[in-house]
């Protein structure tokens, strides 16, 4: 009987592990990336060759006759499929289990439960930091800031985490709690926070004195389109002369919510096009001629990223705008999710971004047309009474010299 439940173990788990990473062959066939028909044949450049196939068998085997605890298969199944597209060497390609694809889902929508903090994940070493906590919400009032490392969430390292699925331990029922351990100054900072509902306003607005228009966009949420016309139609009623659009620290988002907003201030005409692996062009173009004529300044920084690169490079190749503050993220690449039939997803990174004229500034980033570091000086506006930093200045004096 032992004999028999050790090799009914062993060749389920061999076939559950062997069924999910054909499940991810045939998905990245899909996008082009593996030729299926040699991965079935064995050949010694697929990833599911024989000799794979025969390690997989001892370690089930090692596992199941001495493994001391029950073996959970479904994780051990997840483990293996992020193992696999871990392997590519890919920072921003990831395997989402099916409460990590739904978590996605939802932040990406704008509203969710969790600790109300944006974060953003370094291309080179992988490190998770907070770049901005959203106003009034668990994060800001516990204390956390712009710029700390996130290294545990509830005891779990965050080292080689995806950056959802670190969203997705933050988050939670409303009232629960979450333990967020974060480096700042060399030294560890332990929280532990209240979740609640986090409804994103992803976009401020006000006028400054002269009737400079200010609009600030954290992040490129679904709801970030309406919110932006909406703050624009706003500033345009009270009688704008011209505009600041602050993107410092907007790690980016939805390039479709990028391309929404790029309509409604540019003409028709291309506003970011991609290309794959073969050479395939998509292009997005401005639908309609409805355009923002008047004087535009952007605010960059070194957090400035993706989506928001995207919208920068599309002003800028237009002259519509010109870049205020450091040289951007430089992301330029676009990143593909594709569902799976079980409810899981794989994110994989398809194709480049190309402004209108042409560039990639993917590890380059844009470089401003104004380049001004970011220090302590502040100004107090005399109508407005409003406090704006030197970069916010030096835009203000560029568009009143307009």
């Amino acid at each position: 009987m032992k004999d028999k439940k050790f090799w009914q173990g062993f060749l389920g788990g061999a076939l559950s592990v062997i069924t999910c990473v054909l499940l991810g062959c045939v998905i990245m066939t899909a996008a082009g990336r593996i030729d299926l028909t040699m991965v079935l044949h064995g050949s010694s450049n697929s990833i599911l060759n024989s000799s794979l196939q025969r390690k997989m068998t001892e370690i089930q085997s090692y596992v199941n006759q001495f493994f001391l605890d029950d073996i959970d298969q479904e994780k051990m199944q997840d483990a293996v499929c992020k193992g696999m597209v871990n392997g590519l060497g890919d920072t921003y390609a990831a395997y989402y289990n099916e409460e990590e694809y739904q978590d996605m889902k939802e932040k990406t929508s704008g509203n969710y439960c969790g600790i109300g903090a944006v974060v953003s994940q370094s291309a080179t070493d992988g490190a998770i930091s907070i770049v901005q906590t959203i106003k009034g919400g668990p994060a800001e009032k516990a204390g956390m800031k712009s710029g700390d490392m996130i290294v545990e969430v509830d005891g779990i390292s965050t080292q080689g985490m995806d950056l959802t699925a670190l969203i997705s331990k933050t988050k939670g029922d409303a009232g629960t709690k979450v333990k967020v351990t974060v480096l700042r100054d060399g030294h560890q900072k332990k929280y532990t926070i209240t979740r609640k509902e986090i409804h994103s306003q992803t976009v401020e607005s006000r006028m400054l004195d002269n009737k400079i228009g200010y609009i600030a966009v954290s992040s490129f949420e679904e709801v970030t389109k309406q919110q932006f016309r909406d703050a624009l139609k706003k500033l345009e009623k009270e009688g704008e002369k011209s505009l600041i659009i602050d993107l410092r620290n907007n790690g980016g988002g939805l390039l479709s919510t990028a391309v929404d907003m790029l309509d409604r201030l540019l003409p028709k005409g291309t506003l970011v096009y991609t290309k794959d692996k073969n050479g395939e062009k998509e292009v997005y173009s401005a639908t309609d001629e409805e355009s923002f004529d008047k004087p535009v300044a952007i605010l960059v920084n070194e957090n400035s990223a993706s989506a928001s690169e995207v919208f920068s490079g599309a002003m800028q190749d237009y002259k519509k705008a010109v870049l205020v503050g450091n040289t951007t993220f430089g992301k330029g690449i676009v990143q593909t999710v594709f569902d799976l039939p079980d409810g899981t997803a794989l994110k994989l990174t398809t194709s480049k971004y190309y402004t209108p004229k042409g560039r990639n500034i993917h590890g380059t980033g844009l470089e401003p047309d104004i380049p001004v570091t970011l220090d302590e000086t502040t100004y107090n506006q005399k109508k407005s009474g409003l406090t704006i930093d030197n970069q916010m200045e030096r835009a203000v004096e560029y568009l009143l010299n307009k």
